[in-house]
């Protein structure tokens, strides 16, 4: 049974702007200061788990060309490009029956492109664990991180027993919480935060597409050629794969999930990117010829800039990207994606 790779990277990451726009959004930008953009970071910490040949990205029509730039060894016919964005469900739905039409057993990872991941070699038994579990049966498992923090940006998998090694059995998914109730989580102990992570067989997610979304599931079949995903996809229900498939399945007992500590983030806001940068003594993470003098707790990314000098400031967000640039408060991050629109 071979293992499949779907990369879901659609999405414009209007968060992180200026660093990040609609037209090359933050998937493919080298973001940690690393050299390897973030969708590159992704196919790396699969390395042994499945060929490039398995790999599959789903993405915009309109970056196309830039994932074959990034990701030259895809099979072309494996990059396959939205002609709308219908959100997840759609999307997971298309890159599964390809697959299942190419290999009907398949095992298969489904991720986003613009997480990040520390430690790889752990990630990458945790995969192998969740693949050894799911080619056994038909189970849907579900990689959540054990949280740090009472994490109020993401959402929760309420765990249960454990019924095979690390495995456990999923209650339900919780939305983002309030942070009282993300302080019970964190004290209870049993509570995940939801990665996105996905682990199935291809017969398992597209039979739970087909019971929970026959709609959805009557679409896939309906795309048979080029011109019918023109015209059939952006018709899809614009639906979350959380929504779709995970909360009804996992009432009916038929979800799992596999803790998870690899140093995870999903690398959302200009925030998550301060914890994940190397920090100097005042608290300050930085990208690029940056040079700082009274300056603290802020984060600074110039990597195009040439040479950046920064004095007097504390708490900020300060981002150079062609010809925009962004002075920010840390405490305004929020406003973000309304001061990019003026």
């Amino acid at each position: 049974m071979q293992t499949h790779i779907v990369i879901m990277a659609g999405g414009i990451g209007s968060r992180f702007w200026p660093l990040s726009t609609p037209e090359f959004p933050k998937q493919f930008i080298d973001i940690l200061g690393c050299g390897r953009t973030l969708i590159q970071l992704t196919v790396d910490r699969f390395k042994g788990i499945c060929p490039m040949r398995n790999f599959w990205v789903v993405t915009n029509a309109a970056y196309v060309d830039i994932v074959r730039e990034q990701l030259p060894d895809i099979p072309l016919d494996h990059i396959l490009a939205e002609p709308a964005a219908r959100n997840t469900a759609p999307c997971i739905a298309w890159a599964c029956w390809r697959i299942k039409a190419e290999e009907p057993d398949a095992n298969v990872v489904v991720t986003p492109a613009d997480a990040v991941v520390m430690n790889p070699d752990e990630f990458r038994r945790v995969i192998a664990n969740a693949l050894d579990f799911t080619a056994q049966g038909s189970a849907i498992v579900t990689i959540g991180i054990k949280p740090s923090r009472p994490e109020t940006g993401y959402g929760y998998v309420e765990a249960a027993d454990t019924v095979c090694g690390e495995i456990k059995k999923v209650s339900a998914f919780k939305e983002k919480p309030s942070r009282e109730v993300a302080e019970q989580y964190l004290q209870a102990g049993n509570y995940l935060w939801n990665a996105g992570i996905f682990v199935w067989n291809v017969r398992t997610i597209t039979d739970a597409i087909a019971t929970y979304k026959p709609n959805l599931a009557a679409d896939m079949e309906r795309m048979k050629t080029p011109a019918d995903v023109q015209t059939v996809f952006p018709q899809c229900e614009k639906i979350s794969i959380d929504y779709a498939v995970m909360e009804p399945a996992a009432a009916d007992g038929k979800v799992y999930t596999h803790p998870a500590d690899f140093g995870w983030s999903d690398l959302g806001n200009w925030a998550s990117l301060h914890d994940k940068l190397q920090h100097d003594n005042d608290g300050n993470g930085t990208v690029g010829r940056v040079h700082l003098y009274e300056c603290t707790n802020c984060v600074v990314h110039a990597e195009e800039a040439g040479k950046v000098v920064l004095q007097g400031l504390d708490g900020y967000i300060v981002s150079a990207k062609g010809d925009r640039l962004l002075v920010c408060r840390r405490s305004e991050e929020q406003r973000i994606k309304e001061f990019s629109q003026q």
